[in-house]
């Protein structure tokens, strides 16, 4: 088939939920994607933050060959060592003890609002404006975007929305029905917003002085994205539960809530439950995708290629007005603009560069970790091309 009959084939049996840009991708290796007739592009979306260690990686292929020969799923009915293995790795990396296995960062999100409630008995989470926290009907009511919302009402109760860095907001939403609050560390979908320094360790003295529980949502944020491996020990605040996808099994379906033993204990067999969460083939890729991160030391390069990145972008606005502002931190970019720029995403795609507008008026780069600096210059080159 060539490109038009795969988009028409696409657009005729396939749900009309996706604004798709006209592109058909065929083939991908490293940063690199190819589209049907070899042309090739540097992909700053990587599948929007998933592909951290990049596409196609050699190492993955293998494992993924070897499992599927072995165990790809039984059922959590049953112990599996594949399971047990990364679920020792993973907490050990992180601030928690223990991990619940789902397959997508709104069913990581799910999870940890049933937690919250389970464990405090109270029913009430505060999110923020603008926030984005998944597509099922809970995680859209806890997105703090209506046009998410619009059309699924009536939604579920028991959420309420504040600004964004702005601790007071929070503590004058607080009840004493509230079991939690949930919060990007950085928010992804409304432009790579970044809170001011003292705004994630106020929320969790805050959450301490209260007696409430403190979710991050680092499914865009974690495994390396912002030069940590969780967006969390740029400010070493520790929350409560974490959740975390995307990244976390190199473009594998998983998901993952993590949470302290105390917190976690409140879920009993038959409190919550994924009939794929964490299935031997999962987790065996997930196991290989840290080896990669420590064998290539992605963590450190996410974060000095990412300030050579920042800094590039940051002497374009000295030659195009229309930048207000670079912010982000690590491989985690948002170049903000005075205008609507959506439509600099098929320019920069016709220069070989594929890049994604957050908010209407963000260019949002979150390239694969393994991205080089010849390949960072060549993107900095394109945006410079394509701005007015």
């Amino acid at each position: 088939m060539d490109s038009q009959q795969i988009e028409d084939m696409t657009n005729k049996y396939v749900m009309n939920t996706y604004g798709r840009y006209d592109l058909v991708i065929d083939h991908a290796h490293g940063c690199i994607v190819y589209d049907m007739d070899g042309n090739e592009y540097i992909d700053c979306v990587a599948g929007i933050a998933v592909n951290n260690i990049g596409h196609t990686n050699d190492k993955v292929a293998i494992v993924l060959a070897e499992q599927s020969k072995k165990l790809i799923h039984v059922s959590n009915l049953y112990y599996t060592q594949e399971q047990a293995s990364y679920a020792k790795k993973l907490v050990e990396r992180s601030p928690h003890d223990r991990v619940f296995f789902a397959n997508s960062g709104a069913e990581a999100n799910e999870a940890a609002i049933k937690l919250a409630r389970k464990y405090t008995g109270k029913g009430e989470i505060i999110s923020m404006n603008n926030s984005f926290h998944g597509r099922t009907l809970v995680t859209i009511t806890a997105t703090g975007q209506p046009k998410y919302q619009k059309g699924f009402e009536p939604l579920p109760a028991g959420f309420k929305h504040v600004d964004y860095n702005d601790i007071k907001a929070v503590e004058d939403a607080i009840t004493d029905d509230t079991a939690a609050v949930l919060v990007e560390p950085i928010q992804g979908e409304s432009g790579v917003r970044v809170p001011d320094e003292d705004y994630l360790p106020q929320l969790r003295k805050l959450c301490d002085e209260k007696g409430i529980l403190l979710i991050f949502d680092e499914v865009q944020t974690g495994f390396g994205r912002t030069g940590k491996f969780f967006a969390s020990e740029i400010t070493n605040v520790i929350p409560d539960i974490t959740t975390c996808a995307k990244a976390i099994a190199g473009g594998i379906p998983m998901g993952a809530m993590l949470a302290s033993e105390t917190v976690a204990s409140a879920f009993k067999p038959g409190d919550h439950a994924s009939t794929f969460g964490g299935t031997a083939l999962a987790c065996s890729v997930a196991s290989c995708v840290l080896d990669i991160f420590d064998d290539l030391d992605l963590v450190e390069k996410s974060y000095n290629n990412g300030q050579y990145f920042r800094d590039a972008l940051e002497l374009l606005k000295d030659k195009h007005s229309c930048i207000k502002d670079v912010r982000g931190h690590g491989l985690m970019i948002g170049v903000e603009l005075d205008y609507a720029c959506g439509d600099l995403v098929a320019k920069a795609q016709e220069k070989g560069v594929l890049i994604n507008v957050a908010n209407g008026n963000v260019i949002r780069l979150v390239p694969p970790l393994i991205i080089t600096k010849e390949e960072i210059d060549q993107v900095v080159k394109v945006i410079d091309e394509i701005l007015p």
